[in-house]
């Protein structure tokens, strides 16, 4: 048993200003009450003069990849035991973050599915697609999900139903990192993708899109998928979100991860800044379209996309809030995007996100109050695992977000 009394507590929705104290059991909170209230007898108690919030929610990550150069390239001649040293590896990297919970949305041949039964203790809990569903030669083709045709897809929903999946997530549009197709392009027709999600649902597995396109983005909205990620809208005249699709997200309350964030250090090879000029992706606008989503009351969930490459390590998540602050997002709304809306998103309602009784007792610790200013949650104070501490590795403060969503 442990209790931790905090001069702020964030909840997972609002912040607690005058502070709250989380008595921990049994690798859950017991109970969350006033900061002076008396703790039971020999139950010791931490301090923190900062805030106290939820463990983080990565809502996309891809953990076989190491972030190195052309990590998913690689990904096709990796072995299954090379493939869980870097599950392993990427997951350490996350919970030294604070990040508790991933959402893995892309592993080559199902590999986080098979490691995840064998998950050795300590380290955040996975929340997994297996193979993303693509086109034949679509994008991350070399992943093993090509399908085509509504009955092709319907046996990859099916197949992945049966491997254990928790979510399916599936190709819309093409991506930056795979040459030969189009981010402004659907890659399934209206009944092909909307076929699928019907599977899906069917199966009770919710559908997550990822959709550059916004005519992909459009085609996921009518197929009645549950989230879209990326959610760029590239079309002919680079990348917006008109207001009509906006207030239409909303409605549909379509979860969005807009996967902001990168590591400005890194230097970009010239054939991917090529095809994102191309597609007319840059910074400004894709802040430009997820700060008109959170205006138009979409709900925001937090991703970084991590292990992509070089420009998206993982563990990169507080770069992603950063980001989304800076393209409008309240830091509150930011804070929940990574707590409470990332864990409903993910069907952890009631087990992760929040600060509250009965939820897992994974928390994280910051020396100063991150709605004013969002950057302090590059720099942890503590974070628990199952109420349990664990070593916390700092990011740099040059680690801050820049523009490379790919």
């Amino acid at each position: 048993m442990l209790a931790i009394r905090a001069a702020r507590v964030f909840d997972g929705e609002r912040m607690l200003p005058d502070g709250a104290q989380v008595v921990v059991a049994e690798g859950r909170i017991a109970s969350v009450g006033p900061r002076t209230a008396p703790v039971p007898d020999g139950c010791p108690v931490r301090e923190f003069d900062g805030t106290l919030l939820p463990g983080l929610i990565d809502a996309h990550v891809h953990l076989c990849a190491d972030a190195g150069p052309a990590a998913l390239e690689r990904l096709g001649k990796a072995d299954g035991a090379d493939l869980a040293r870097v599950i392993e590896e990427s997951l350490r990297t996350h919970l030294s973050a604070g990040v508790t919970t991933v959402r893995d949305l892309g592993d080559r041949q199902d590999a986080v599915l098979a490691w995840r039964p064998g998950a050795p203790p300590g380290l955040p809990a996975v929340v997994a697609s297996g193979t993303p569903i693509t086109s034949v030669g679509g994008h991350c083709w070399a992943l093993g999900g090509e399908a085509a045709g509504q009955e092709g897809l319907g046996e990859a929903v099916r197949h992945r139903a049966q491997a254990g999946a928790d979510v399916i997530k599936i190709m819309a549009s093409g991506g930056v990192f795979t040459p030969g197709t189009d981010t402004a392009r659907p890659q399934f027709t209206d009944a092909e993708l909307t076929s699928a999600v019907a599977g899906a649902h069917a199966l009770g597995l919710p559908v997550t899109a990822h959709a550059h396109a916004l005519p992909a983005v459009w085609q996921a909205l009518r197929a009645g998928v549950d989230g879209i990620e990326h959610c760029s809208c590239v079309a002919a005249g680079g990348a917006r979100i008109p207001d009509d699709l906006a207030r239409e997200i909303a409605a549909a309350r379509t979860a969005v991860c807009a996967t902001l964030g990168s590591d400005p250090s890194i230097v970009v090879p010239p054939e991917v800044l090529a095809m994102a000029a191309a597609a007319g992706i840059t910074e400004a606008a894709l802040q430009a379209v997820t700060g008109r989503l959170c205006a138009a009351g979409a709900r925001i969930v937090a991703g970084s996309d991590g292990g992509l490459g070089p420009a998206k390590p993982h563990g990169l998540l507080p770069c992603t809030l950063d980001e989304y602050v800076r393209s409008g997002i309240p830091a509150t709304a930011a804070l929940a995007a990574a707590t409470s809306a990332a864990a409903d998103a993910c069907h952890l309602t009631g087990r992760k996100g929040r600060v509250r009784a009965g939820y897992d007792a994974d928390l994280l610790a910051v020396h100063a109050d991150p709605t004013a200013d969002i950057t302090t949650l590059l720099s942890p104070d503590a974070v628990y695992l199952a109420g349990q501490p664990v070593a916390v590795v700092p990011l740099q403060a040059e680690k801050r977000s820049a523009g490379h969503n790919w």
